[in-house]
């Protein structure tokens, strides 16, 4: 096996950090570099520079690059997507508004929704129409002529088109499409029935919409970072999506809304790969870095998914990994409200000027301030680059801030730490015991540059007992992506009978062919997506290799017993959608680490690569053979 053949590297862009992971010979080597705000395809360059200085290896030995991005994300946070028009059909242009008619807030009537992302002067309607059965008014050339008008008169960059039934009959949004693709060539145009082929008309136009918005922002950054890697001589990356599963750069930039959740995607994938090492029943993943707090959930040694989110107040249906963010992180600013109240974030100091103990003339207090002035930590980054923390700029920040609250700088510190404990724990709270989990049954995994600092205490907070923290813990996010399938996913809404096996056979044909064109050597999964006859909702039920339609109803049933606690044996089901994964695996996997070093005790801090574990009075710990660090709490000490 040549060097080439067994070089793989991922690179994840933080907020603050900029983290990348090459395994090579078996081994993990990591490597941290600031993040570059302006433009995030620097700091990737930067980061795949210096992990393969620490190996003595160029660019053109590299066999597989990936990455994890956050550009989406924070471009649908921060409001700078691209300028969009909404294209529907005739009667239905308040559908963006409307929404589900559901309130922001049950119980709070001053409450109100956000904004919705495309306003109504830039909202055209269609003289067109299908229905259930299909065309019921024609879309006319002439009719397209005046779309095509309407939106050179709007002088938008990006497009989206959602007509009504278009997952079944999508004929009338291609028209659309290639009528505006021959007028504006440069113009980002999403259609439905590419980006969403299920029905549900708001969550279809809302995925659409965040798609179109997000492809200028999207595409311009990944054709820079395919630029610069071509420039270097390294091959172009892989990108992971949103369902820890890796895309082909130029995929990943013509629908940009399947890397939403990119970044943290990569950390929990890299968390399965040590809870499967471990055999961990239940893990809970906790990611935290310099500007926010990412928690998801592992059983089995595999992360749960869900269809649908909000980002920013706009909702989007994909299949994603089941991940809660929360604005918490190393350089989440602390504050007092009008009330004279100590509060942390959400804003961040993020990569500059970052925290003041970083020596950037930062000026707020931040989280890391608070354990510099604790004495946690008093360097950070990897062993080939370690930065000396500014201690006493930390001390005058936080100090200023207890002056302010009538407190020590410790105690304002502490105060600090205590504050964001409680909004983690929180999400940890949520993420298991609204999916049946009890906390101190599963085993917390931390990562990220901040997330060792946190864990015990965090962990304390909601009575879970044993940590780990993964060898190249601050650069957890870089491994996962190292270690990610290709991955490819289609959906197909059809309404029928769970008996009509001839309707499912063809349709499972022709989706299956679709994949098999796609990636001829991927493994192809199938899910059905079912319901009792009247239900709103679905459950999504795996179709198991060789199985026949008939089998899948004893698994529903079961399933929809187990979980919602009704048991029935004789309404119908019905299928929705199906839905086809094809899946090219990586073979690479943690080999089940074995204790190294000594039993320690706790109120101690623990200097990793590219991380600070910090372990409280009441808490042991134990090196492991592969770099990683067991955790738990000591009962007999209670």
């Amino acid at each position: 096996m040549t060097f080439k053949e067994i070089l793989e590297i991922g690179i994840d862009v933080g907020g603050t950090f900029t983290d990348a992971a090459v395994r090579h010979n078996g081994r993990i080597i990591a490597a941290k570099v600031p993040t570059n705000p302006s433009d995030q395809s620097v700091g990737f360059v930067d980061a795949l520079t210096a992990v393969l200085a620490s190996i003595g290896a160029e660019p053109s030995r590299v066999a597989r690059l990936a990455h994890g991005t956050t550009v989406g994300t924070n471009a649908l946070l921060e409001g700078t997507t691209a300028s969009c028009a909404f294209i529907t059909t005739g009667g239905f242009g308040d559908m963006l508004e409307l929404r589900r008619q559901n309130r922001a807030d049950m119980y709070r009537l001053e409450v109100h929704h956000s904004p919705a992302f495309v306003g109504r002067d830039h909202v055209i309607e269609v003289a067109e129409r299908c229905d259930p059965d299909g065309v019921v008014i024609p879309l006319t050339a002439s009719e397209c002529q005046r779309i095509v008008d309407a939106i050179g008169v709007l002088d938008v960059e990006a497009v989206a088109v959602c007509l009504l039934f278009s997952f079944r009959y999508p004929d009338h949004e291609r028209m659309i499409g290639d009528a505006l693709s021959a007028a504006y060539p440069k113009l980002s145009i999403s259609i439905s029935s590419d980006v969403l082929s299920e029905f549900r008309e708001y969550e279809r136009a809302a995925t659409t919409v965040v798609d179109a918005a997000l492809g200028p922002v999207v595409s311009a950054y990944l054709g820079r970072l395919a630029m610069r890697a071509d420039m270097l001589g390294a091959p172009r990356p892989l990108i992971m999506q949103s369902n820890g599963g890796l895309l082909e750069i130029d995929d990943a930039a013509t629908h940009a809304v399947k890397t939403v959740l990119s970044g943290p995607a990569a950390g929990v994938q890299g968390a399965c790969a040590w809870a499967r090492a471990e055999g961990t029943a239940h893990m809970l993943t906790f990611d935290m870095g310099g500007t926010s707090c990412d928690v998801g959930i592992i059983v089995d040694g595999a992360p749960l998914f869900r269809s649908d989110t909000v980002i920013g107040g706009h909702s989007i249906r994909m299949p994603m990994l089941d991940i809660a963010t929360v604005s918490a992180g190393g350089g989440s600013i602390a504050w007092v409200d009008s009330g004279g109240a100590l509060r942390v974030g959400p804003h961040s100091a993020g990569a500059r000027p970052g925290p003041a103990a970083y020596g950037n003339k930062g000026q707020h207090p931040t989280v890391t301030d608070a354990h510099v002035v604790l004495g946690h930590f008093v360097e950070i980054g990897t062993q080939d680059h370690l930065v000396r923390l500014d201690r006493d700029a930390a001390c005058a920040v936080v100090g200023a801030l207890g002056v302010e609250l009538g407190m020590t700088p410790e105690a304002c510190a502490q105060g600090i730490l205590r504050l964001v404990d409680v909004e983690m724990a929180r999400a940890l709270r949520v993420m298991s015991t609204e999916r049946g989990i009890h906390p101190g049954d599963a085993t917390l995994c931390a990562y990220g540059g901040a997330g060792p600092l946190h864990a015990c205490s965090v962990a304390d907070a909601v009575g879970i007992t044993r940590v780990l923290v993964p060898a190249c813990a601050g650069a957890l996010a870089a491994i996962g992506a190292v270690m990610a399938d290709v991955r490819r996913d289609w959906v197909r809404t059809i309404l029928c009978p769970l008996t009509d096996e001839i309707t499912l056979t063809q349709v499972l044909a022709e989706m299956t062919a679709v994949a098999r064109d796609q990636d001829a050597q991927a493994a192809v999964y199938v899910t059905l997506d079912c319901r009792f006859r009247g239900q709103t909702h679905t459950r999504a039920i795996a179709w198991p290799s060789g199985a026949v339609a008939g089998d899948i109803d004893p698994l529903f049933r079961a399933e929809h017993g187990m979980r919602l606690g009704v048991e029935d044996a004789s309404t119908p089901i019905e299928v929705v959608s199906v839905r086809i994964t094809a899946v090219r695996e990586n073979a690479t996997a943690i080999a089940p680490p074995q204790p190294y070093g000594v039993i320690s005790s706790g109120d101690v801090s623990v200097m990793l690569d590219g991380a600070t574990m910090w372990v409280p009075a009441g808490w042991c710990f134990q090196q492991r053979d592969d770099g990683s660090y067991y955790v738990w709490r000591d009962l007999a000490a209670q």
